[in-house]
């Protein structure tokens, strides 16, 4: 069985990205997107005009501050689960993420991010009456392991939905 981390958000936060669970990088650096091929860290600078050197990267906690200045949460929708590997599609016996409970606590998050398929599925499953109260988009996974969606793509679709 492994564990997602905590969220991160606050008061000012209005945008909330959605994965699934985090990967084997990820669960051993306890950082969100920790993989060093992982897109999400990159788009995110780059959408609000910001270099990202991929190979002096800022500080976790430099991204965390990054994020919450543009108003940008995270989360997973799984709390646990069992998976080996770091593959979605390996994702068995999910216990969802209290998103009732974060709502109530920051009730000015009003758009959901999904990174991926997964991530929507998982949390469309455990609480399909909360995706009828927030605007929500699915997005391309920022996995390296997501290769059906051309970067020049990808890299569009998440600036305009980062954006907004």
């Amino acid at each position: 069985m492994i564990q997602s981390f905590d969220f991160i958000a606050d008061k000012k936060t209005k945008t909330l990205v959605i994965g699934s669970m985090p990967g084997v990088a990820s669960l051993n650096a306890q950082q969100y997107y920790a993989h060093p091929r992982n897109l999400f860290w990159r788009f995110c600078f780059e959408a609000f005009g910001e270099s990202f050197n991929l190979d002096n990267p800022p500080s976790y906690e430099a991204k965390k501050r990054f994020v919450l200045q543009h108003h940008i949460g995270l989360w997973d929708a799984a709390y646990s689960c069992v998976r080996e590997g770091s593959l979605d599609t390996h994702i068995k016996n999910v216990v969802p993420n209290d998103f009732g409970a974060l709502f109530s606590f920051y009730p000015q998050i009003k758009t959901l991010l999904f990174n991926g398929q997964m991530a929507y599925k998982l949390f469309a499953r455990a609480y399909p009456e909360l995706l009828g109260q927030k605007i929500y988009q699915i997005l391309p996974s920022t996995s390296p392991a997501n290769a059906s969606v051309p970067l020049d793509e990808r890299r569009a679709l998440w600036f305009r939905a980062l954006t907004l």
